[in-house]
């Protein structure tokens, strides 16, 4: 352990700065990801909200009602994979 190591059990995670997460042990800054990760995957796995199945229930029946204005899956990634690797981060 270094001068500038900060035990990661003595930081409080909601005032955490990049400056101080760059003092952690590789060990610390490896389970952070991991706890980052878990977190991520039990947000993802959860149900929409009510308001967010409203909006998904509106586009798909726009989608039902309209679908030769949708565009392909293929179409999209593939406009998308264009832009980033041109260095574009443009809205679709």
């Amino acid at each position: 352990m270094t001068a500038n190591t900060i035990l990661f059990e003595e930081i409080d995670m909601s005032t955490i700065t990049v400056e101080q997460l760059k003092h952690l042990s590789f060990a610390e800054k490896l389970q952070l990801v991991e706890d980052l990760w878990d977190s991520i995957a039990e947000e993802a796995a959860r149900p929409p909200t009510e308001a967010q199945r409203r909006v998904l229930d509106e586009r798909l029946e726009e989608h039902r009602r309209n679908p030769e204005t949708g565009e392909a899956w293929e179409i999209v990634k593939a406009r998308l994979e264009r832009q980033l690797s041109d260095g574009k981060q443009n809205h679709v």
